[in-house]
């Protein structure tokens, strides 16, 4: 069977805004900004080397973060990133995104934080109403700043505008999701769901910690969840704590293989995903930052057909996991269920004659 991974459906639940743009985009708002500090304005050229430059550290990518979160600190550049991300969502066959960005980073000049969610979520219904996709929004906090209890706040106040959850990003060396104990009890008292990265520089401890000390009812990115997984010879996985933890409470895993094999400099076939799958973990699959990792849904399906063996029903199965376990109420969940069946029932139906 021949599979157009480009028509299957797609549900996104972590992708960041501000490392997903084009690289047109980021020259173009660079211009209007005066920001000189780009080596050029060839796009292509631009992509490669903010991906050269991003890969080996979580500092590398908050480094090349950086250069989009400067030149997006007024309401046409976030509108227009947003509308953009919508588009170029829907062309990548995504049905249901939850997208995240932190509003505080793009208040440097005078936007107020309520202008900058606006501003996206303006931009993303502009898009949305062009393509076939829903998609809304999950604020984030980044743990090695202040003001996150005001992120959260923020989620409530705009819960019924687009906004759907909370994350805390940023640098696990050194900063914990711990430190915000007081901003996640605001949270889950007013019932926003949470969604927190832990285990992508730390250990499985810190995703244990997220569940069971901070509530998160999703963990980003989880890779060092490997580390807790020890293969037998005869090749069956044998789950520690944290792995039992995470399979028994059927905490979904937002895993974003190409921008873990990105960050980790691992081989193609060799990130852990397929290991998760075939533990029995509760994955998802994400693109995490699409411009930084070059990275589309698309080609993570292909990576995880041709590397990691995943069938058509594999994908199926992942991908109706994150319609399960997306933020959206349920009017929504039955909606993109349905597209997300009929869809993988058509590209198979297309597939096998």
């Amino acid at each position: 069977m021949t599979l157009d991974f480009g028509s299957l459906p797609k549900v996104l639940l972590h992708d960041h805004l501000d490392g997903g743009l084009r690289a047109t985009t980021l020259v173009e708002l660079a211009k209007v900004a005066g920001y000189r500090r780009l080596p050029t304005a060839n796009p292509q050229h631009l992509a490669d080397w903010i991906t050269r430059g991003s890969a080996g550290s979580i500092e590398k990518i908050l480094w090349a973060v950086k250069q989009v979160i400067a030149v997006t600190q007024t309401t046409s550049a976030l509108q227009r990133v947003g509308k953009e991300a919508a588009e170029d969502l829907a062309r990548d066959g995504v049905v249901y995104a939850e997208t995240r960005f932190a509003p505080l980073r793009h208040t440097a000049g005078d936007l107020s934080a309520k202008q900058a969610i606006d501003a996206v979520l303006a931009g993303l219904n502009a898009g949305a109403s062009e393509a076939d996709i829903h998609v809304c929004v999950v604020l984030a906090a980044m743990r090695n700043e202040p003001d996150v209890e005001s992120v959260v706040r923020l989620a409530i106040d705009y819960r019924d505008r687009g906004v759907v959850g909370f994350d805390i990003a940023g640098p696990e060396v050194g900063f914990s999701n711990l430190d915000h104990t007081g901003a996640l009890r605001v949270a889950h008292e007013a019932d926003i769901p949470v969604t927190l990265h832990a285990g992508d520089e730390s250990g499985p401890d810190s995703i244990a910690e997220a569940i069971e000390l901070c509530g998160a009812r999703r963990v980003g990115v989880a890779h060092r969840l490997i580390d807790d997984i020890e293969m037998t010879d005869d090749g069956e996985a044998q789950l520690g704590p944290t792995a039992r933890l995470v399979r028994d409470r059927a905490i979904p895993l937002e895993i974003c293989p190409r921008a873990g094999i990105h960050l980790h400099g691992l081989a193609a076939g060799d990130h852990p995903v397929g290991v998760f799958h075939a533990s029995g973990l509760p994955i998802t699959i994400n693109t995490d930052s699409r411009l930084i990792a070059d990275t589309s849904m698309t080609r993570e399906m292909e990576l995880l057909h041709e590397h990691y063996g995943f069938t058509i029903d594999d994908l199926r199965s992942v991908t109706l996991r994150a319609v399960d376990v997306a933020f959206c109420d349920d009017e929504t969940r039955a909606s993109v269920r349905r597209i997300v069946e009929r869809g993988f029932t058509d590209v198979e139906g297309t597939a096998s004659r």
